[in-house]
């Protein structure tokens, strides 16, 4: 008796997921269950593995109205339940949009760390030498002639990558990391890092929205997707962070002895090499994402390895990677 009772109610919830009013009728009633009873012909089976089975059916329905375009957050919700060993619903919350929520929690937890990130750049990081920063910032930007001082080679190798580093990250981004969802365009955020480094593009992190929107087949040959597509922009990125990487290491043990003691004392030199850490750490993601909208994972997935290689990995990447023009004008991502 308690095997039937289970069953008449699972066979009822599975009816109210495809049927939300179910007619008063009882023979449109009965002749409903009946079919409900073909999904589920098999009267011994245990009452968790019911549980599964309406499980699996309701995540399929879920599937199929992502996959339609229809998926928002009414469409979407759904019951979490815990069932006991008899069938009995011991735990139930509603959740709605699931994959909406995982996206809110990874924005609140960038978030976080945007905001530990900033108050340690402006409130905790060593600022002993302000003078002599702003004597760097003047050598560094040509600002004073030669005055006999010759500056740090590793200080001079990390400046050059972090003026390499907004041109890597326009390569990754545009155009398959634009939000398809969001009304918040993605250039301003980029025109921002050539000033700002990670400080300006964490922001944008925090707010993307994918899918990206689809590329027309006439902005491939426009300006700025010719230039960032173009395997010269990417042979002369890639030249240029294998020139500064020997640079810095043949720099020798002097210097890089001397730029640890100028990462203790000096808040630029200090929030210089946070932001340089910031934009490698992320690279990685980026250029997985990239790849799986060039649907290009089965055979470059050594790549997103090797692009943890500060700068270098990722330019090896964009040196290699196929070209949009070779895949049809929708750059949305593999699931």
């Amino acid at each position: 008796m308690l095997m039937a009772g289970v069953l008449r109610s699972v066979n009822f919830a599975v009816v109210s997921c495809n049927f939300p009013s179910i007619p008063t009728n009882s023979n449109t009633r009965k002749s409903r269950l009946v079919h409900s009873k073909i999904l589920f012909p098999t009267p011994s089976i245990s009452p968790p593995q019911l549980h599964s089975l309406v499980v699996s059916h309701r995540q399929s329905r879920r599937d199929l109205l992502i996959r339609a375009g229809r998926a928002n957050d009414g469409e979407l919700s759904e019951e979490s339940r815990k069932v006991d060993g008899n069938g009995n619903v011991v735990e139930e919350k509603r959740e709605l949009g699931g994959s909406r929520i995982s996206d809110w929690t990874t924005s609140i937890f960038l978030f976080g760390i945007y905001t530990v990130i900033l108050y340690y750049a402006f409130q905790l990081s060593p600022n002993q030498t302000p003078s002599r920063d702003t004597y760097f910032i003047q050598k560094l930007l040509y600002l004073k002639g030669n005055d006999g001082f010759e500056m740090n080679r590793v200080l001079v190798a990390l400046w050059n990558f972090m003026g390499l580093w907004p041109l890597a990250y326009s390569m990754l981004l545009l155009p398959t990391a634009r939000s398809s969802r969001g009304k918040i365009p993605l250039w301003p955020f980029l025109v921002l890092s050539f000033f700002a480094g990670a400080f300006a593009l964490i922001p944008y992190f925090i707010i993307w929205n994918p899918p990206p929107p689809p590329i027309e087949e006439d902005e491939l040959n426009k300006w700025p997707i010719n230039f960032l597509e173009s395997k010269i922009t990417s042979g002369i990125l890639f030249s240029s962070g294998l020139i500064f990487t020997i640079y810095a290491i043949l720099a020798g043990t002097d210097a890089w002895t001397e730029f640890y003691q100028y990462f203790r004392e000096s808040k630029f030199i200090h929030v210089t090499f946070l932001d340089f850490s910031l934009l490698s750490g992320f690279s990685a993601f980026w250029v997985y994402n990239d790849m799986s909208a060039r649907r290009w994972l089965n055979k470059g997935y050594w790549l997103v390895i090797a692009s943890l290689i500060p700068l270098i990995g990722p330019a090896l990447y964009l040196l290699l990677r196929p070209s949009l023009s070779a895949l049809p004008s929708n750059t949305e991502k593999n699931n």
